[in-house]
Order: structure tokens, then C-alpha cells, then sequence
């Protein structure tokens, strides 16, 4: 992790690096003007509050009305298709970046409910979308993050390849944290291949028993009477999936149902059982063990331990609570 004062630099390109491969490693050699501009819009005195899509402005809290709206920079920057990443400003929304992706057959699983949503909201919500079964938590996307901290100065954490850490993760611990620790300026992305093959089925069978059934589905949603599930990959396998859906009473969809909001539950994946029966309103991520609902949730008890430790780390990055003041992460 490295701190920089906010001093400009050449934006970086806004289109795919076509170089040799050593080019790669441009991704993270200089910090872009956008991003010195953000911090010194940011600055080091009074309370800020950055501003995305506004897609989950509610969630943790709304920021004091003192705050002072800032907005992180935008656009995709750098793209190594061979490298299977990409940069962007944290500003960027889900749609622009996944446009630019699928010109390369590329893209990153954010999935969120608006894809006008911003690749640093999605990121500072800690939202992972409906495909978390397969692709994992948002976080494990995450290569890399420059930010602008408390006193104004541009952070880099992580870096642009996959590697060890030691201390804090600090570039996955801002994933979730509502932007109280940092606010995300620039991010590198690990990409994947767009699936050659995608399809939704539904039906009244047991999602539970599909689970096991299935090698590696993309997502199963259950509202308590209907499942819907996805499958990707090769058009073969797919197929094959599908196949034994079918002989368990599943069929074709033209996708997911709609996901409720704002209210989010957090069970163990054996947990959503105990569901079955309940009244309407929610939709659960089998196999993950979240339950999206109609109405909101009252946040679960974080341990002491895990408290104190929250506690400390804000003190230290944000000693006066200027980011993001009324937030709460945890």
C-alpha cells in the first residue's frame, strides 16, 4: 500500500492496450489526472459525501446534510485483454463498463439490480449480484484500488496481478464499507469470458435438491413456492444441465424475477430451509444463503471482537469522521 500527494499525471487510454504484453504493467506506473482532481476536490477539511448512481443511497444510512457531495471520476481507462483485467474510475457505471468488456468477449459479474449503478457504489455497498453462487463476492474482483483518504491523499493498495498481502488488505476491505474508510477514485478489475452459453430455467421443484443435482449453476432463486435457475458455460455442458432440469420439472425462463430491495438477510446457506412457508416478499440466493426482501432489515449484531477492531481501523484511516459521516458499515 502506497500514499501519493495528489500531483497530476497523463490520463491513462480510455481504449484496450494493443501492445506488447509487457504494457501491462502501465496499468498502475502513473495515477491519473482525474484522479489527482478528485482528491483535491476532496480535499482535507470538511465532511465530503461521494455521490454515484444513487441505485442503494439508503443503504447504511443517508450522510449528513452538512456533507459535501463529491463525485469519483469516470470512464474505463486501460483494458489488457490478455492480461484479463481493467481499469477504471471508480465513477464508472456498470453499463458502460460491461459494454466495453463484451467488445473483447470480456466481463466483470457485477450484476447490480440497476446496471446505471457505479462500479464504485456496487464496490462500496459490497453488493454482489445474483451470479454470487459462481463467480464469488464482489471483493474477489477487486486487484486493485487507488482512493483518496481522510486528509485528501491519493492511496494505492493492492496491485494489478493477483499476489499475497500482508497486514491489511486494504484494497477488499474498502469493499463494503460505504465509503467511511476511503473514497474509491480508480479500480483495476480481474475480467472473465462472457459464457458462450446462458440460460434461465424455472419451475415448482425443490431448489435444494437442483443444488445438488447441479455442477457449478450460476445462481438459484427461490421465493418460497418457484426456483429459478441460471446456467453458463459451454453450450454443451449447459445443454446437458438443463437436461436434467428438465426431467425434474424445470423449463425454459426468460430470466430471473424481479429482486426486492431494500432489505437484505444473511443466513447460512442450510439456513434457508427454515423459509419455506414464510409470507411473500423475499427472494433467496440458494447456495449463498442471502435473502433479498421487500422491506428493510434490521442489521445483525456484529460481535464485540469484530466491533472494536471496526472501531480502531476507523479511527485511524478517518480520526474525525469526514467521510461519509452518518454511514454506518457495521
Amino acid at each position: 500500500m502506497s500514499s501519493q500527494p495528489s500531483s497530476g499525471g497523463a490520463p491513462p487510454s480510455a481504449h484496450a492496450s494493443t501492445g506488447p504484453p509487457e504494457v501491462g504493467a502501465s496499468l498502475a506506473a502513473n495515477i491519473a489526472a482525474e484522479v489527482t482532481a478528485f482528491a483535491r476536490e476532496v480535499g482535507s477539511c470538511d465532511p465530503v459525501t461521494v455521490v454515484g448512481a444513487r441505485t442503494h443511497w439508503d443503504v447504511g444510512g443517508c450522510p449528513h446534510a452538512e456533507a459535501r457531495e463529491v463525485r469519483a471520476p469516470a470512464g474505463v481507462w486501460e483494458h489488457e485483454p490478455s492480461e484479463m483485467t481493467v481499469r477504471c474510475g471508480a465513477g464508472t457505471t456498470v453499463a458502460e463498463l460491461s459494454a466495453h468488456l463484451a467488445r473483447t468477449g470480456q466481463m466483470v459479474p457485477l450484476d447490480p439490480a440497476d446496471d446505471a449503478a457505479t462500479v464504485g457504489g456496487v464496490l462500496a455497498c459490497g453488493f454482489g449480484g445474483h451470479r454470487r453462487l459462481r463467480y464469488g463476492h464482489v471483493r474477489d474482483l477487486v486487484l486493485q484500488t487507488r482512493h483518496v483518504d481522510a486528509s485528501g491523499k491519493v492511496v494505492t493498495a493492492g496491485g494489478p496481478t493477483v499476489k499475497n498481502v500482508s497486514g491489511y488488505d486494504l484494497a477488499r476491505l474498502l469493499v463494503g464499507s460505504l465509503g467511511t474508510l476511503g473514497l474509491l477514485a480508480e479500480v483495476i478489475l480481474r475480467t472473465l469470458p462472457v459464457p458462450e452459453a446462458s440460460q434461465w430455467l424455472t419451475g415448482d421443484g425443490d431448489p435444494f435438491a437442483a443444488f445438488d443435482l447441479l455442477y457449478r449453476p450460476s445462481s438459484i432463486l427461490w421465493d418460497g413456492r418457484r426456483t429459478w435457475i441460471l446456467l453458463e458455460g459451454d453450450p454443451a455442458d449447459v445443454a446437458a444441465e438443463a437436461a436434467k432440469l428438465e426431467s425434474a420439472g424445470f423449463g425454459p425462463s426468460d430470466g430471473p424475477p424481479t429482486i426486492p430491495g431494500p432489505g437484505r438477510e444473511s443466513r447460512t446457506p442450510s439456513g434457508l430451509r427454515e423459509l419455506a412457508g414464510t409470507p411473500d416478499g423475499w427472494i433467496a440466493e440458494v447456495g449463498v444463503g442471502l435473502v433479498h426482501r421487500d422491506e428493510p432489515v434490521q442489521a445483525a449484531l456484529v460481535s464485540s471482537t469484530n466491533a472494536a477492531l471496526m472501531t480502531q481501523l476507523k479511527q485511524r484511516l478517518d480520526p474525525h469522521d469526514r467521510l461519509n459521516p452518518g454511514r454506518r458499515a457495521w
